[in-house]
């Protein structure tokens, strides 16, 4: 007898680290959310990382997510990461909620340094911790922190990916890798420093203060974009799929064009990882319209941030593809596992 298969999974086949693959999402997940209310405006979606609630004269943005793989600075990441959600729907977070689940063994040194390392975070970011949730666990063997963050904006006034349309400019901030290249130069510095120089595995780990995306997803927010995502779990590459899965148009990106560090190429290369797929918090992939492009860039550039124009967007169900440095044209696959997992396991 066959066995029973879930969006051509067999149901007791273990599944690889990192977040469910897009078929098995909506299969396992996605279909068993059956109770709708009226005041929800925005709903679990791929490529959705916040939900919308109607408040009447507001609308509440709300988003959660998880810190698994870094340990050094998972206090700062916690708060970076759903702060860069709300951000990336143009709207200012205000609150966060952290739930931290902590291994056996955890001192009271370490969980004062998460502490310390979340408030400071917030407290740049004019956001303030509202609650949540500590324990020591057996159920982990690493520290765990899934954060909540909540944001407000008037009626109308988050932004939409469903508004992306043929002829529409994407915009990257920043560079690819960001994060990815910072967790594994603080975490494994030791088996970088035979193919990096003290200073380049410095300026990796300095890459981990600049995961936030709220200062160009308000400015650009403010301008107007066709839909925002900040570029997480899967990279540059997931972050474009997931953003044309949501309007159903297809993309095209130029290799050429897409920022990375001298110091990213050489971490990827000695782990033997693609940086256009490792987790790069604090890269927002942006949309706009092409008569906003120069408007959005010249905001992003007032706060202070770097924006390159990487590509454009195509007519609905067209291709999604990767115009390589050598001229050919590669098909963007739907997001995986993250390639940080490949070095943390």
């Amino acid at each position: 007898m066959k066995k029973k298969k879930i969006a051509g999974w067999p149901v007791d086949q273990p599944l690889p680290v990192g977040k469910l693959d897009t078929d098995l999402l909506k299969e396992t997940v996605f279909s068993h959310i059956l109770h709708l209310r009226p005041e929800v405006l925005v709903r679990p979606g791929v490529g959705e990382d916040c939900a919308t609630l109607d408040f009447g004269q507001y609308e509440c943005v709300m988003s959660t997510d998880p810190i698994t793989a870094a340990i050094s600075e998972i206090g700062r990441l916690a708060i970076h990461i759903t702060c860069n959600d709300i951000a990336s729907n143009g709207v200012e977070p205000l609150g966060i909620m952290l739930a931290m689940m902590l291994p056996i063994g955890t001192t009271v040194g370490e969980i004062e340094t998460i502490m310390m390392q979340a408030q400071e975070v917030a407290g740049s970011l004019g956001v303030e911790i509202i609650g949540g949730h500590t324990e020591i666990t057996p159920a982990v063997n690493r520290p765990v922190i899934v954060s909540t963050a909540i944001g407000r904006t008037l009626s109308g006034g988050s932004q939409k990916a469903e508004n992306m349309r043929p002829g529409d400019v994407i915009l990257m901030t920043k560079q690819a890798g960001l994060e990815g290249s910072g967790i594994i130069a603080s975490d494994f510095a030791d088996q970088l420093s035979a193919v990096l120089t003290e200073e380049e595995i410095a300026e990796a780990k300095g890459y981990l203060n600049l995961v936030s995306v709220v200062k160009e997803g308000i400015a650009a927010g403010k301008m107007g974009t066709a839909g925002m995502h900040d570029i997480t779990e899967g990279g540059v590459l997931g972050a474009v799929w997931e953003l044309s899965e949501i309007a159903g148009v297809g993309v095209e990106l130029e290799e050429d064009k897409i920022p990375v560090s001298d110091v990213t190429r050489k971490i990827c290369e000695h782990f033997g990882i693609n940086y256009l797929r490792l987790i790069s918090s604090g890269c927002m992939m942006i949309i706009v319209h092409p008569d906003r492009e120069q408007a959005v860039i010249d905001a992003i550039h007032a706060a202070g941030v770097d924006v390159t124009r990487i590509g454009h967007v195509k007519e609905h169900g067209a291709s999604r593809v990767l115009i390589g440095g050598d001229g050919i044209s590669r098909e963007i696959d739907p997001p995986e596992s993250d390639e940080l997992y490949k070095v943390v396991k």
